[in-house]
């Protein structure tokens, strides 16, 4: 085996990542035919979705706009019913990238043309900064570049949503029922909260990097509790430790793409076009009839007999919204924008959350397995909350911020304690800077700006400090490199200089009731009629943890809800005959 260590800088954020290099093995017979199967498979796909875009047409059933965690899976559900046409577009193009199929390269996205290279506004609270806010601009969205952390968010997270919604199938009970039908468990069996032969294969990191369970008894000799899984019995309480769960199989991810929309990419029913970027919906009167689209150097229109669904994400979806004259009337005036629906919340209610890398040298170098974080833990900074509002990753590679990392120079050969604040209270806001599909946004995420963020960033690096450099972890560690020993006023000024996005960026089209509410608890725009929001935009509190797994169930809840709402039939028509090679 041959290590090799490499630098890369991604927008600000800094990172040291290592591969293993191995030799290829010879494979057997059965191998070789399966291989065959999904090569014969991958050629019917790439002739289809050929003759479907060189034939695209005026009018599709639905339109779904977006192909990531939540629009992947609308288009799937929607496309099982073989009398349905249906449009899925997306912006940015292939999914073939080595750095998108091998989880641990998940860094090498960053920055690339699979990222929509975002960024905030000079921020205050973390003394001017403007904090890099990578999105996914590729097949699949954020789950083609991110680290494939499969979190299914906190029991109170799912039950707030019914609590805002007013509608009880958004509650946790409800939800679990969901991600039963929809895993493939490779653990322990828990017929009560996993389920197995879903389209969302899960499992325990395999085989990890001995630090990641040794970062476990770290926490674990503190007082923290340990389970086999980060998801199920340690999301209904107080929390705990666990090697993750990921969605990687044979050392390849499973994006949200590959795992529900490719199986049925043969089909003539499911028109995938890359490259297609949204630019406004159309509009008659206050109904939407479909999309105006940038592709092949024109733009142009196609309508939806039935509806129009946005998976652009927190940024995108209230973009497209406003460009359409749905949002705050005062802000669409300002632009010259006419006013169709006036929405106050559009664009607001921003969340994400922020991490700050706290790092270790190793005493002898390993090399990242699996996604290369494959140790987690949530925790309260306060014991008096209701939930879990910290998370940290062990990553195995130094993560850290461009200025922490310009300050304390980690060597390649180092490991981090990503901690973040997965219940912040601080809130920002999408702005438009001018009415035209290509005048940027303008992102004001605030973070830090409410004072117990910061109070509980501080809890975070201390608990990490401690676990870090606790018996368990001291084999593997020659020293503290980052934060070190700080108090107070120094601390506090390291985590403004580390604070960087976890990339979970969401809440800005929120579900609810009230006047700030974007979508009802059906998801539809409040005063639009065949226009409906499925993605991490509707979330009215962003969940606790990697939010995919969240966005995930917003798309299942969309299928049903579209389903209900057309009749559509269940019966599937077709042989699942791609599904084996997803």
């Amino acid at each position: 085996m041959t290590l090799r260590i490499e630098r890369s800088v991604r927008l600000g954020i800094v990172v040291f990542y290592a591969k293993c290099l191995t030799s290829e093995r010879s494979i057997n017979m059965s191998l070789n035919h399966g291989k065959q199967s999904a090569a014969d498979f991958a050629k019917r796909v790439r002739g289809n979705q050929r003759k479907l875009r060189d034939g695209l047409k005026s009018q599709y059933d639905f339109i779904v706009c977006g192909s990531g965690s939540s629009g992947s899976v609308v288009a799937r559900r929607l496309a099982e019913n073989p009398n349905v046409s249906v449009l899925l577009l997306e912006a940015g193009g292939s999914d073939e990238a080595p750095s998108v199929k091998e989880p641990a390269r998940w860094v090498e996205n960053l920055g690339s043309e699979r990222d929509w290279k975002f960024v905030d506004q000079p921020n205050p609270h973390l003394k001017g900064r403007s904090m890099p806010l990578s999105m996914g601009k590729v097949l699949g969205g954020g789950s083609s570049i991110n680290g494939m952390g499969w979190a299914r968010g906190h029991k109170n997270d799912w039950d707030f949503f019914t609590s805002e919604s007013g509608d009880t199938a958004w509650n946790y009970e409800s939800v679990l029922n969901i991600y039963r039908r929809i895993e493939d468990w490779q653990g322990a069996p828990d017929p009560t909260r996993r389920g197995t032969g879903g389209l969302v294969f899960v499992q325990s990191a395999p085989d990890p990097n001995p630090i990641a369970p040794a970062m476990v008894e770290g926490a674990r000799s503190i007082g923290m509790p340990t389970f086999d899984s980060n998801n199920g019995r340690l999301m209904e309480d107080g929390g705990g430790a666990s090697i993750i769960d990921v969605n990687v199989r044979d050392g390849k991810r499973l994006s949200v793409f590959r795992s529900y929309v490719f199986p049925y990419m043969d089909r003539p029913n499911l028109t995938v076009l890359t490259h297609a970027l949204v630019t406004k919906l159309t509009l008659e009167g206050k109904r939407a009839t479909g999309v105006e689209i940038a592709f092949n150097g024109k733009i142009q229109r196609i309508t939806a007999r039935l509806e129009v669904v946005l998976s652009l994400g927190a940024m995108h979806t209230p973009k497209v919204l406003m460009l359409s004259g749905i949002g705050d009337e005062a802000e669409l005036r300002r632009l010259g924008i006419p006013v169709v629906q006036h929405i106050p919340g559009v664009g607001q209610n921003f969340q994400d959350h922020f991490g700050i890398g706290c790092v270790w040298e190793y005493q002898q170098p390993l090399a990242p397995r699996n996604n290369g974080a494959e140790a987690t833990f949530f925790w309260k900074s306060n014991p008096g909350l209701d939930t879990p509002d910290l998370q940290t990753c062990q990553v195995e590679v130094p993560l850290c911020s461009a200025e922490t990392g310009a300050k304390f120079n980690p060597s390649p050969a180092s490991w981090t304690l990503y901690g973040a604040v997965v219940r912040p209270k601080s809130r920002g806001q999408i702005r438009l800077t001018g009415p035209n599909p290509d005048d940027p946004i303008q992102i004001e995420a605030n973070t830090l700006s409410h004072p117990d963020d910061l109070k509980a960033a501080v809890a975070c690096v201390e608990l990490c400090r401690e676990i870090g450099n606790s018996a368990a972890l001291r084999p593997f560690t020659k020293g503290e490199v980052m934060p070190g020993n700080l108090r107070e006023a120094a601390l506090e000024d390291f985590i403004r200089d580390a604070a960087s996005t976890y990339h979970h960026q969401t809440c800005t089209a929120k579900m609810g009731r009230d006047s700030m509410s974007v979508v009802d608890g059906q998801l539809k725009v409040y005063g639009i009629e065949n226009l409906r929001i499925a993605d991490g935009s509707i979330m009215p509190r962003v969940t606790t943890g990697n939010t995919m797994a969240s966005c995930i169930i917003i798309g299942e809840r969309a299928a049903e809800l579209l389903h209900t709402a057309h009749k559509l039939s269940d019966v599937e028509a077709y042989s699942d005959q791609g599904a084996a090679l997803r």
